[in-house]
């Protein structure tokens, strides 16, 4: 299952948490009656601390909701750490009152919906208590000193509820949306598995069809051609000429099955000459570079190489929000390198899921198709990226004996 973070909502509203609960804290101690005051900063001071290094130990902010809570160690004892010096600092200072609410919020969100409530309804008890014994005078109505605390519990209870059962429902949605990217991911991969079958199965009825028939031609023609030679030499050099004519033929069956293998762009070119016509096609400033001694290259290298980078292109502009790239093909005795390189956001390798350079959009066949393409012709991938620190992409593929029929000059870019 793919783990997302918490949403931003839910880190804000423990952020106000924190921060409520420290103003409140201050509150009380400015407002302690006289004599009383630096006794209730030591144990404001004591609760601020207690609830920071809980903060740190416990994260609960981190958890699912739905992940069981209300432990004894660390969740309860923080819980309970937190109300001693609460209760100290009621009797200080009664200003210390309005406390309360933020640790009712608290205790609901660190001990769950059902230990939460009881540690509120103790709150909630020692809240008033403090101000039936305390600060009720006997002319003053109670009904406040009760009435106030146990408001403020039910709405303690009802925020947390609420926002758990609001954060439950986007799990739900988000569990959803990313089994339905993995289902949309399987059911690319099985079209691309189908388109790869039916290609194979296309070559084999072409070479069938025309190569093998030729190859087959050639060789009853020059059977025949064999068993002539001595006793019907003119009969033998007209078999030898139709056995040279089924061989152009099937020369030019080779050379259009070819033909059909080859990318558009690559058609009566060369791959650096492709590239810039590749990249002058793009939204953005793309510049093509080389390196090393240019030569013809064998056409799957070449087409493989030229992919790629369409492929890395098309998600830089989609998705790197980026100014400008740089395609470099450097030449060495036996590889060939493509680098593509980038000057946009960037993203963490780590939660990479898809797109050609690697971005995480869950769209195409992206790094996975890259590293198939170069794993087919015995290449490797090499990935360097960061966030806001743009991306570069390497496929170095092995290069065996340069192909002959591939054109040795450049067209201009």
């Amino acid at each position: 299952m793919i783990r997302h973070p918490p949403p931003s909502a839910t880190r804000a509203l423990n952020l106000g948490l924190d921060v409520l609960l420290g103003t409140l804290a201050v509150v009380a101690v400015v407002q302690a009656p006289p004599g009383r005051t630096w006794a209730a900063a030591a144990v404001a001071a004591v609760l601020v601390a207690v609830h920071v290094a809980g903060r740190r130990a416990v994260r609960v902010h981190d958890r699912s909701v739905d992940t069981p809570r209300g432990a004894w160690w660390p969740d309860t004892a923080w819980v309970v750490a937190l109300v001693v010096p609460w209760v100290v600092l009621l009797w200080l200072s009664p200003a210390a009152l309005w406390l309360a609410f933020p640790l009712m919020l608290l205790q609901m969100h660190v001990l769950g919906p059902h230990r939460g409530v009881v540690a509120v309804a103790v709150t909630t008890a020692l809240a008033v208590a403090e101000g039936l014994l305390v600060q009720v005078d006997a002319d003053d109505p109670w009904t406040g000193f009760v009435l106030g605390p146990v408001l403020g519990a039910a709405v303690a209870v009802g925020v947390v509820l609420g926002i758990e059962a609001f954060v439950r429902e986007s799990q739900t949605r988000q569990r959803t949306v990313d089994e339905l990217t993995q289902v949309r991911q399987h059911l690319a991969q099985a079209e691309r598995e189908r388109a790869v079958t039916d290609e194979r199965a296309r070559l084999a009825r072409d070479i069938h069809d025309t190569l093998a028939q030729s190859l087959s031609a050639i060789e009853l023609l020059l059977r025949a051609a064999d068993d002539a030679v001595g006793t019907d030499d003119e009969r033998a050099r007209a078999l030898v000429g139709q056995a040279r004519g089924a061989a152009r033929d099937g020369l030019a069956e080779a050379r259009r099955v070819v033909q059909d293998l080859t990318p558009p762009d690559l058609d009566r070119t060369t791959l650096v000459a492709a590239l810039r016509r590749v990249a002058g096609r793009q939204p953005l400033d793309v510049s093509v570079h080389t390196a090393g001694d240019v030569r013809p290259l064998p056409v799957p290298v070449e087409t493989a190489l030229l992919r790629i980078a369409q492929s890395a292109l098309a998600n830089v502009v989609q998705h790197a929000d980026a100014r400008r790239a740089r395609l470099t093909v450097t030449y060495e005795q036996d590889t060939v390198t493509l680098d593509v390189v980038d000057d946009g956001r960037g993203f963490d390798p780590a939660a990479a899921s898809g797109g050609a350079s690697g971005r995480p959009d869950g769209r195409g066949f992206g790094l996975p198709a890259v590293r198939s393409r170069a794993q087919e012709l015995g290449g490797t991938v090499a990935l360097e990226t960061s966030p806001g620190g743009g991306t570069a992409l390497a496929v170095t593929l092995p290069v065996g004996a340069p192909d002959p029929t591939a054109p040795t000059t450049e067209d201009a870019p």
